[in-house]
């Protein structure tokens, strides 16, 4: 023991504390790490809580709670390099900024800026659109995709896979260009000693067998946005004659998923106003319907629009969150899948301690591209003038997209400092914030309270199966090695 750790004055480090079926837990927030606390731990808390105590007298409550001398100085030790405790000597660290030529890992080819449906609430066509098509192709050819491709794999270097979503619009308004681009990827790829993989969001009206069959046999995942039963469905998810499209998508639906046989398909819900019963939606597309995993996430809209869901209507689909994610950790403590994926994806975050710099990897590891060959951070910003980080035939525009990242960087946004969820949450989309707040870069200070709840049900899933039936986390490993 040092002369200096013998001077130190220790207190407790930044974490948030759980208990998950009789198991207590720390989350150590500067590491985005889960420890848990046996007796030793718990002493330690014990003797710090809402204290400091110089290292000698921490030394001496430890002996005095059943430690040996020796034991007590290398389990402080310990703690300090765990950051469950700290000294006025330890500066946090900031989150590290991943450099400007950070290797791109996904692109998302917006195949067309047009759609065969009038969804009220969609945040291309919509009253919060930021898209300005006016004057640029309303379809990328193949010419724009083939460059696309040339890109991702240049701008990608080192990394050994990578990945092509395809987006809208609606996707398959531009099939015949899509099979073109798997082709020509694939091969490319092949060339280079790399692996690619595809996959697509479509709303299912445009399916066919020869469709299906051309999905299946290359390995495309698919995302399907349905919103849940007819009723909820048929609310906003309309033709341009209002019509709604449940009719026309169900069956559809249920033939892609009984013959893409190499994905399971999943399922994207938009929650609205008045289509907000989460378990009702997913007892239909779930067993129902047959999709593999459901997804939810509130409508992405200024909170004027009549679609919006108002404080209660949040606070509903949180409680029904819960309904889910109690019967997830049920299943998974059997060993079985049960599919509300916004439980699958945080666990598999918190498998992988994700610690975030941004809120995703718009603008890093993610790219859009619109029909036009106009380079946005992800697909939600393509064909916005404003959000433009460069075109496609010259690359990125490195200025902007250094002040896209810097404004949305954990370290910007102040009002995340002390909030212990920070490491998963960012502060939240930046489309979210654009729309909302003006400012990419603004945190969602409206879901804060939501998103802290929501994350600390997630972690007691993860400590409840770390303590229980730990081998169901593997799969989550797993995803991260083969990303």
């Amino acid at each position: 023991m040092t002369a200096t750790a013998e001077a130190a004055v220790y207190r407790l480090g930044e974490f948030h504390s759980f208990d998950a079926r009789g198991e207590r837990f720390l989350y150590l927030v500067p590491a985005g790490a889960i420890f848990q606390v046996d007796e030793a731990v718990g002493a330690l808390i014990d003797c710090l809580s809402g204290s400091e105590s110089p290292h000698d007298q921490l030394i001496e409550n430890l002996i005095s709670r059943g430690l040996e001398a020796d034991d007590a100085k290398q389990f402080v030790t310990e703690m300090v390099h765990a950051n469950v405790i700290v000294t006025g000597r330890n500066v946090p660290e900031p989150v590290q900024t991943p450099p400007a030529d950070f290797p791109l890992q996904t692109l998302v080819l917006n195949l067309t800026n047009q759609c065969n449906l009038s969804c009220q609430y969609c945040y291309e066509f919509g009253a919060d659109k930021v898209a300005t098509p006016e004057g640029k192709p309303k379809f990328m050819d193949f010419e724009t995709a083939k460059a696309s491709v040339d890109f991702l794999l240049q701008q990608s270097a080192g990394r050994r896979s990578i990945h092509v979503t395809f987006f809208g619009g609606e996707t398959l308004m531009n099939f015949p260009l899509l099979k073109q681009v798997v082709t020509y990827a694939s091969q490319q790829a092949a060339d280079n000693g790399r692996h690619i993989d595809f996959s697509l969001t479509t709303n299912a009206t445009l399916l066919t067998p020869a469709i299906i069959e051309f999905l299946s046999a290359n390995r495309i995942g698919v995302t399907v946005s349905m919103d849940g039963t007819k009723e909820m469905h048929d609310k906003l998810r309309v033709f341009a004659n209002g019509r709604g499209s449940y009719d026309i998508i169900a069956p559809k639906v249920r033939e892609l998923i009984q013959n893409h046989r190499t994905r399971p398909i999943a399922a994207r819900v938009t929650l609205t106003s008045g289509v907000t019963d989460v378990v009702k939606i997913f007892r239909h597309l779930k067993q129902d319907l047959g999709f593999h995993e459901v997804g939810f996430a509130p409508v992405t809209t200024s909170p004027n629009q009549l679609y919006a869901i108002n404080q209660t209507g949040m606070n509903g689909v949180l409680e029904q969150f819960h309904v889910l994610a109690d019967e997830y950790l049920e299943f998974a403590l059997r060993g079985e899948a049960h599919g509300f994926s916004n439980v699958s994806d945080t666990l598999a975050e918190l498998c992988q301690g994700v610690n975030k710099s941004h809120p995703c990897g718009a603008g890093l590891g993610l790219l859009g591209v619109g029909p036009s060959g106009d380079i946005a951070p992800c697909h939600r910003f393509v064909d916005s003038d404003v959000h433009a980080l460069g075109h496609i035939s010259t690359g990125i525009n490195r200025e902007k997209q250094a002040d896209f990242l810097k404004r949305g960087h954990i370290d910007s946004k102040y009002d995340c400092h002390t909030c212990w969820a920070r490491p998963l949450c960012a502060g939240g989309c930046h489309h979210e914030a654009f729309v909302r707040y003006g400012d990419t870069g603004h945190p969602n200070l409206h879901y804060c309270d939501w998103i802290r709840d929501w994350t600390n049900t997630c972690l007691e899933i993860y400590g409840a199966i770390a303590a229980r039936n730990p081998g169901f986390l593997e799969q989550f490993a797993e995803r991260k090695a083969s990303s």
